[in-house]
């Protein structure tokens, strides 16, 4: 994002920066995130243990691309996955887990939102289809939980990013992005089968 003025979040993330975030604006985001996808949601939503403490944190909808590499791990893809799919899980999560920021694509409904105003979170849209640029801000992989037991891609994976470039799509004002330009554009589309 190059020529735009971002503001830079860093972990841990708290409320009052949070809130302070507004819908359409560039943040930089740097620090400590966590990567869950379906598996992870549905197990924390139906109470199953965080096997770290997400509080104050990220949560990436992101199934990346991990591959070994000497002692550790190299990232080898980074994109956002659809967030919406999350909706039924995400607002417990964010009540019950204190989660400050939610990274993904696509934007999330109503009850995120809600929750996102009551709890001080803020939902970032991430680049889609740019998975490989993404992976570049990813400076060093910190951990892995739950490998053995969800697989690869729904692993809670542990990355420490630098500059992680995104939107506010979700605001903790309850400004939705994603409702705006559906509503904008359900009344064009009316105007236009007039």
């Amino acid at each position: 994002m190059a020529g735009v003025s971002m503001r830079e979040i860093v972990y841990p993330f708290s409320e009052a920066a949070a809130r302070e975030l507004r819908a359409g604006e560039a943040v930089r985001v740097t620090g400590l995130i966590f990567t869950g996808r379906d598996r992870l949601h549905k197990h924390l939503a139906e109470g199953g243990a965080a096997p770290v403490a997400l509080r104050d944190g990220a949560i990436y909808h992101c199934g990346p691309v991990v591959v070994p590499e000497g002692a550790g791990w190299r990232v080898v893809s980074a994109g956002p996955t659809t967030s919406v799919r999350e909706e039924p899980y995400m607002a417990k999560i964010i009540g019950e887990h204190g989660v400050r920021v939610i990274i993904g694509k696509g934007g999330m409904g109503a009850a995120t939102r809600e929750a996102c105003a009551r709890c001080g979170c803020v939902y970032l849209q991430a680049a889609g289809g740019a998975a490989a640029l993404l992976a570049r801000r990813v400076r060093r992989v910190a951990g892995v939980c739950l490998l053995e037991e969800f697989g690869a891609t729904e692993a809670l994976w542990q990355f420490e990013v630098e500059g992680l470039e995104t939107v506010v799509g979700i605001d903790a004002q309850g400004r939705d992005l994603f409702g705006e330009v559906q509503a904008a554009s359900g009344e064009a589309l009316q105007r236009l089968l007039k």
